[in-house]
């Protein structure tokens, strides 16, 4: 059996231990931390982008009515429950009216009796009238005859006395007349207000509405100007949305938007901006929006809970990207774009408008390294990237919870 020399041992373990140390920069070049950084990338493309904005919003109506009486009163009865349809003019609720019905009773008695003194004193003055004009008849003619000498001067004194004293019993007269018109017209005016505050007491829908709360049972005494019954119109309800002031420019009243009702989560219903709130919120710095139903969903409900995307005008043609694509770095915005060689350069951008799609419309924020249509940038990598590294570009990237061999 060959003997091995010394020099053949150390050479056969110098070839060993060059093997495993090729083995090892092997592994790490391909797989260890000496790897390429697995990227996959995107194509700059030229296009446009429809940006969106959403918000949170709950149902409410634009319409509504708390029903109550204008007085201090009583419940009499409740006519109408929660989730009743009314229609215009139809009796809700009515108040207990005490004495009014007999004080209208005592108003119509006395408003009787004015009436017939009114009468009374017309005819004073019909009958003061006569005897007025009769007495200027004849002074008229004892004025002729005074003339003629047929009578004494005394005479006509008399018939001159008679008619002032007839001319002053009219005037009386027409004075009666007139106080008992007014104090007629006094207890009319009497009259119909208690009326009309009999009237009240009957609480009545202003319009097609449905009872969305019973504020009151019958027993129950309620002040003036207290809901008995609160209404809204079911063909008003709306949206009130709430968006973030920093994402809120452009917005405009008719502006389509599409809502999500928290009850109805696979259900896009189309809708308007029907109104855009003057004041907004500086606590929550968000900008209020109603918007309005196409056509309101069967089972709406006011105060549910509801998901609004609202869509902006396009932005102008320009440089479109995945979202994803845009990093942050060094305090700016911008993109890893693949150069020649095949490694990453930094590309600082701005972004000018986003989609709810994923994609971006951006602008180039450094005229010398401005992106260009058909430039790669990269979209998702396994490590940060950084500029000149080593990358390879893979079409997905392997999640590290599934990157092991399946056993």
């Amino acid at each position: 059996m060959a003997q091995h020399t010394p020099w053949g041992r150390r050479l056969a373990l110098g070839a060993v231990a060059v093997a495993i140390l090729g083995g090892i920069a092997f592994v790490m070049v391909r797989s260890g931390p000496l790897a390429p950084v697995k990227v996959t990338v995107a194509r700059v493309q030229q296009g446009t982008v429809q940006p969106s904005v959403m918000g949170i919003g709950t149902v409410e109506a634009r319409r509504s009515w708390m029903v109550g009486p204008t007085a201090a009163s009583r419940v009499l009865r409740v006519a109408v429950d929660v989730g009743d349809t009314v229609a215009p003019g139809q009796l809700l609720a009515e108040m207990d009216p005490v004495d009014l019905d007999q004080r209208l009773a005592a108003l119509d008695a006395s408003l009787a009796r004015a009436r017939s003194t009114q009468a009374a004193a017309q005819a004073q003055v019909l009958d003061a009238t006569a005897r007025q004009q009769l007495s200027a008849g004849n002074l008229r003619r004892n004025e002729d005859l005074a003339r003629q000498q047929f009578i004494s001067p005394g005479a006509l004194e008399g018939r001159q006395q008679e008619l002032a004293s007839a001319s002053a019993a009219l005037q009386s007269a027409q004075a009666n007349a007139s106080a008992a018109a007014q104090d007629a017209q006094r207890l009319a005016a009497e009259r119909a207000a208690l009326a009309q505050q009999r009237g009240n007491l009957r609480l009545l829908a202003p319009a097609v509405a449905v009872v969305t709360t019973r504020e009151a049972e019958p027993g129950t005494t309620v002040v003036a100007g207290q809901a008995v019954l609160r209404l809204v119109d079911p063909a008003s309800l709306w949206v009130k949305t709430r968006i973030d002031q920093g994402r809120a420019a452009g917005m405009a009243l008719g502006q389509p938007a599409q809502v999500v009702l928290r009850s109805q989560p696979g259900q896009v219903h189309a809708a308007t901006i029907a109104r855009l709130e003057l004041l907004a919120d500086a606590v929550t710095e968000e900008r209020i929006a109603q918007v309005a139903f196409a056509a309101p969903p069967q089972g709406l409900s006011v105060g549910e809970m509801a998901e609004v995307t609202v869509q902006l005008p396009a932005s102008a043609p320009g440089l479109v990207l995945p979202n994803a694509a845009v990093l942050r770095h060094n305090a700016a915005s911008g993109v890893w774009r693949l150069e020649a060689d095949g490694k990453p350069a930094w590309v600082p951008v701005k972004v000018v408008a986003s989609g709810l799609d994923g994609t971006v419309r951006v602008d180039s924020a450094d005229d010398t390294l401005g992106l260009a249509e058909g430039d790669r940038v990269v979209q998702h990598s396994q490590k940060p990237v950084q500029a000149g590294m080593r990358v390879q570009v893979v079409d997905a990237l392997v999640p590290a919870a599934t990157a092991g061999t399946a056993k």
